[in-house]
């Protein structure tokens, strides 16, 4: 038996690491492998809901640098998520985990619109829900709509799956010196500037009391632990 130190959680993961090693499209062992760290954490009851970034499939803001128009830029953007929703679908349906996918953009007989209460009925039943097209809203990243979804469905922390194995003073793959924080205030990382994701998304869990765990997604059983109260990553609360 595990004892759960967080039951109900919202993972983040980036786009780019559904891509593994190359820099766009979809890795099926990445999603592989990220279907079994989720399972893990079903069969000793967590509850489990998930958003992915689209940034493997479309990036906007090069294009919107290049002249496109920001809002379409950003409606691109969304169905990149929804595209990765699907395929990471795929993955935890074919690992045995009941899986819902919704889209805060209608897409009717693709997936699910976004109905919170649904979405917290599924999460009791051991479903997991994948969270796709952010807010539905331009301009809001995809980590606001992680802490947006987080509150809505009552989950008790935001994990945020990246390369790195938390929060740093720089970035640790350009600077090998970086120091690493294991706690953080909500105030400092908003101050600091530390990039961990927007100050949108800061503001919200701090006006709402969520805590963020930063880990590194490559780390075996990283999601696992975390959810058994293992101090990984850096903490923001």
């Amino acid at each position: 038996m595990h004892k759960l130190a967080h039951k109900r959680v919202l993972v983040k993961f980036s786009g780019e690491s559904v891509a593994g090693n190359d820099e766009h499209g979809i890795d099926p062992q990445v999603l592989n492998e990220m279907a079994s760290s989720v399972k893990e954490c079903i069969e000793i009851g967590a509850q489990i809901g998930v958003v992915i970034g689209g940034g493997n499939l479309f990036r906007g803001e090069k294009l919107n640098h290049a002249g496109m128009d920001r809002v379409a830029g950003d409606h691109m953007g969304m169905l990149a998520t929804v595209m990765n929703g699907i395929a990471f679908r795929d993955a935890l349906e074919r690992a045995g985990i009941k899986t819902r996918v919704m889209s805060a953009i209608a897409m009717p007989g693709i997936v699910e619109h976004y109905d919170r209460r649904l979405a917290i009925q599924l999460l009791n039943d051991g479903f997991v829900v994948i969270f796709t097209a952010g807010t539905g809203n331009p301009f809001f990243t995809t980590d606001t709509a992680g802490c947006l979804r987080a509150i809505e469905t009552q989950s008790e922390i935001m994990l945020k799956a990246t390369r790195v194995d938390g929060v740093y003073d720089s970035d640790p793959e350009k600077n090998p010196d970086a120091i690493f924080f294991e706690n953080l205030s909500f105030n400092d990382a908003i101050t600091k500037n530390l990039k961990v994701m927007d100050a949108t998304a800061l503001t919200l869990a701090r006006d709402h009391e969520l805590p963020m765990k930063v880990f590194n997604v490559n780390r075996k059983n990283a999601l696992k632990e975390i959810i058994c109260g293992e101090n990984i990553g850096t903490l923001i609360s």
